[in-house]
């Protein structure tokens, strides 16, 4: 009902269906969103990459280790930046196997799902080794546990700042699309991390 009322009332910004669930998508998408995000990069329900091949819509496909019930308790890795890369290398395949175009994937390394602090600082020093997937990257850290845990954060609202910069690590390396909750602060920093980069910003 919510995204039938947004596009009801004139929204045209893109709206993305969080979702694991074939079902859940379909409907969203009839009712107006744009895009799919699966957490599971369908491997939940293999039915939600045909349906999103047959919509034509993009997807973002994310990296997680276990089931959210259990993943952080004791996530391991031979390699994490490697492991994850394999990882979605393979779900990319999977998605072009059932008919959605590369240009249409995003991928996400999946920052805090079955990783502990130090994996995830690991994925953000090598986030330039996603590109070679050929897929636009997408980076979810807002708020994130371990940014109140190295910046001294108790509360999620708290923790903006360590957000903004974990954001401009990412557009450092060439990170396309970013999940914030702070849009105006972070937009700000982008505009000046741009200007002083020669980019857009100026």
């Amino acid at each position: 009902p919510l995204v039938a009322a947004l596009r009801q009332a004139g929204l045209k910004t893109p709206v993305s269906i969080d979702t694991r669930k074939a079902p859940v998508a379909c409907a969203a998408l009839d009712a107006g969103a744009s895009m799919v995000n699966d957490v599971s990069a369908f491997a939940y329900d293999a039915a939600l990459g045909h349906l999103v091949a047959a919509r034509g819509v993009p997807v973002c496909l994310m990296h997680a280790q276990g089931v959210p019930a259990t993943m952080q308790n004791d996530p391991r890795y031979a390699d994490v930046l490697l492991d994850v890369y394999d990882y979605l290398a393979e779900c990319v395949r999977e998605a072009e196997a059932v008919g959605i175009p590369r240009s249409s994937i995003m991928v996400d390394p999946g920052i805090g799902f079955g990783k502990t602090q130090d994996h995830n600082l690991a994925l953000l020093r090598g986030l330039s080794l996603f590109h070679g997937l050929g897929c636009a990257i997408l980076l979810g850290v807002s708020r994130k546990r371990f940014i109140g845990t190295i910046g001294g954060a108790d509360e999620a609202a708290r923790r903006g700042p360590g957000t903004i910069a974990l954001t401009l690590a990412g557009i450092a390396q060439g990170v396309q699309w970013h999940r914030v909750h702070d849009i105006g602060e972070t937009r700000q920093a982008i505009r000046l991390w741009q200007a002083v980069a020669g980019g857009e910003g100026r």
